[in-house]
């Protein structure tokens, strides 16, 4: 038996906002000591990004599937020089007086993504583009320094 590990997992390094209050009568209405993301049924269903983090010897790349979206709806931003922000937002349908709907199960709402960058990365030369859906932000990483060794030499 072979376990797989679950998307959900703890990650020391994601930010996303979690109120344990949601849902309960006295609310995160400013009474929660928990920031808060808008929570309608419309962003909810969108809030959870997918998003792949993977590392190579080169950079950690992360990829989001943010289908529909065109690239001036998604936004990457750092904060506070080590804090990977990736947001968006995918509207509603405009919906016309006579239109008749079968079906809705495309989400639309707000999503919002943080991660907490490592020290080797170099937030500043940080590169992102769009393809097919997929939003690819790649952080180049620091070499690693190796230790500066000086032979000494022996007398006697």
């Amino acid at each position: 038996m072979s376990l797989i590990p679950r998307a959900n997992a703890f990650d020391p390094f994601s930010l996303d906002l979690w109120d344990p209050f949601q849902g309960f009568p006295f609310g995160s209405s400013g009474g929660s000591l928990f920031p808060r993301i808008p929570s309608d049924s419309e962003t909810a269903a969108f809030a959870g990004a997918r998003i792949d983090w993977k590392e190579t010897p080169e950079a950690h790349v992360f990829k989001a599937d943010v289908p529909g979206l065109k690239k001036e709806e998604v936004k990457v931003e750092v904060e506070d020089g080590n804090v990977l922000q990736i947001s968006g937002e995918r509207s509603k349908e405009h919906e016309e007086k006579n239109d008749r709907w079968h079906r809705v199960e495309r989400s639309s709402g707000r999503f919002l993504r943080r991660f907490r960058l490592p020290e080797n990365a170099k937030a500043e030369q940080i590169k992102a583009s769009m393809e097919n859906g997929v939003l690819t932000v790649t952080v180049p990483k620091e070499e690693a320094k190796r230790p500066d060794v000086k032979p000494v030499q022996i007398t006697g």
